[in-house]
């Protein structure tokens, strides 16, 4: 386990420098899960420098997105997960608000398998996530994510966790 997260830490960090050597954004997020754990997220992201289906009523992008999550929990289960994700986005033409909606699967590594009351079977996980939010003028956003974990069956049991969260991006 360990071992998990020394190499899932060291992928976050060159992620972290190659973001950094072009444009990247930093995020905020507080949330919940369903069982009422607080969930506090820092990310990094780094645009796609692509865009399809470009048309007066928006276009399809994508992000980068590396982040470290602290589920506070109760004295026995509480938990950390680095996470990393390509995120679709589908942005509204706007001039100065631009309203978007975004989903994405990833990976993430828990350093427990336990959270709260849920067993989630192995430390790595799968991290399914939906949001919409605001894109403002300047590089700022607002949004809210549903953003699910799972292991797919890998390993027994796999009883997952959601956690809902607001989330604030700004450019650097």
């Amino acid at each position: 386990m360990k071992k998990l997260l020394c190499l899932a830490a060291a992928a976050v960090v060159t992620l972290g420098q190659a973001l950094t050597a072009q444009a990247a954004d930093v995020s905020f997020s507080v949330g919940q899960t369903g069982d009422s754990t607080m969930v506090y997220r820092l990310g990094l992201q780094s645009n796609w420098d692509a865009s399809w289906w470009q048309t007066s009523v928006g276009r399809l992008t994508g992000y980068w997105d590396g982040a470290y999550s602290y589920w506070e929990g109760d004295e026995t289960a509480s938990n950390h997960s680095l996470s990393f994700a390509p995120v679709f986005v589908y942005e509204f033409a706007g001039d100065s608000v631009k309203p978007y909606i975004e989903a994405g699967i990833g990976v993430a590594a828990f350093s427990s398998t336990e959270l709260e009351d849920n067993d989630l079977g192995s430390s790595f996980q799968f991290e399914d996530r939906i949001g919409f939010g605001l894109r403002f003028a300047g590089g700022h956003e607002i949004g809210v994510r549903a953003t699910h974990y799972s292991n797919a069956g890998i390993k027994q049991p796999n009883d997952g966790v959601e956690s809902y969260s607001l989330h604030y991006r700004m450019a650097l």
